[in-house]
């Protein structure tokens, strides 16, 4: 068996320039977010009843959007990993789709899929429900870019467990549910984890689809990112201490799973 090579412990000269005005080019605007942020006037700015407000909303559309994912996340992710059907890759190009559309393209087809103009529209109207402009369509926005990353993720992960386990759980008398239950979930929690994390973070700084399809009415719709594009024509100074605090979240999520998406430390 051929041995890995060791890393290098010099960067090549000719890599090195390139590598580094990468870095930077990454950096600078994250480092340009730290070095404006009024840090006294910090605490006030985000503790201001609309900043509160828009928190709020945005923990509770960016919790519901992951429970929605979950939901229906996981069964998908579990039949593109364990059945042949055909048009399988179809529906994996579909999970896809939502994560490279550009968010307002994403809240267009909102609007003509489940608006009142749209393909469930009407049916959905004739039950009672209305999404467009209200809370529930804030949390669907969300849930469409963001379920895609709990679904790539988890079906990964069961890409590379044997489904021999599955089946040895079926021979002894347990259901499908069970069998996801006690042998498959906790085989795949650690992906799975992972995947609801970055869903999450996903959710909660959803702008494009969230203010094309539900608005910017504050306490209803509202979001803490289509505050922060408010305070941007009113507060600048304000606009970059919310930023500062997504920032923060997201750098949190990168952290905690350091372990998968950062690398182990050495």
């Amino acid at each position: 068996m051929s041995r890995r090579p060791a890393p290098r412990t010099r960067p090549p000269a000719a890599l090195a320039l390139p590598a580094a005005l990468a870095l930077a080019f990454l950096a600078v605007p994250l480092a340009g977010v730290l070095a404006h942020t009024p840090w006294p006037d910090l605490a006030g700015q985000l503790s201001s009843p609309a900043v509160a407000r828009a928190l709020g909303l945005s923990l509770l559309v960016s919790g519901l959007a992951l429970l929605l994912s979950l939901v229906l996340g996981v069964p998908l992710a579990w039949l593109l990993a364990r059945v042949d059907f055909r048009g399988r890759s179809l529906v994996r190009g579909l999970v896809l789709l939502p994560m490279v559309l550009p968010p307002t393209v994403a809240g267009v087809a909102l609007l003509r899929g489940f608006g009142r103009g749209g393909l469930l529209g009407g049916p959905l109207e004739a039950l009672g429900v209305t999404l467009p402009f209200s809370t529930a369509g804030a949390v669907v926005a969300a849930a469409f870019v963001a379920m895609p990353f709990l679904v790539i993720s988890l079906e990964g992960a069961l890409n590379g467990i044997h489904p021999r386990y599955e089946e040895a759980a079926a021979t002894m008398g347990a259901t499908l549910p069970q069998t996801l239950r006690h042998v498959t979930l906790p085989m795949v929690m650690p992906s799975l984890a992972s995947g609801a994390a970055l869903c999450w973070a996903r959710a909660l700084g959803e702008f494009g689809a969230t203010i094309t399809f539900a608005g910017n009415l504050p306490g209803t719709t509202q979001t803490l990112p289509l505050q922060v594009y408010l305070l941007l024509q009113q507060d600048p100074a304000a606009a970059t201490s919310v930023s500062l605090l997504l920032l923060a979240v997201a750098a949190g999520v990168l952290v905690a799973l350091r372990g998968r998406w950062l690398g182990h430390s050495r």
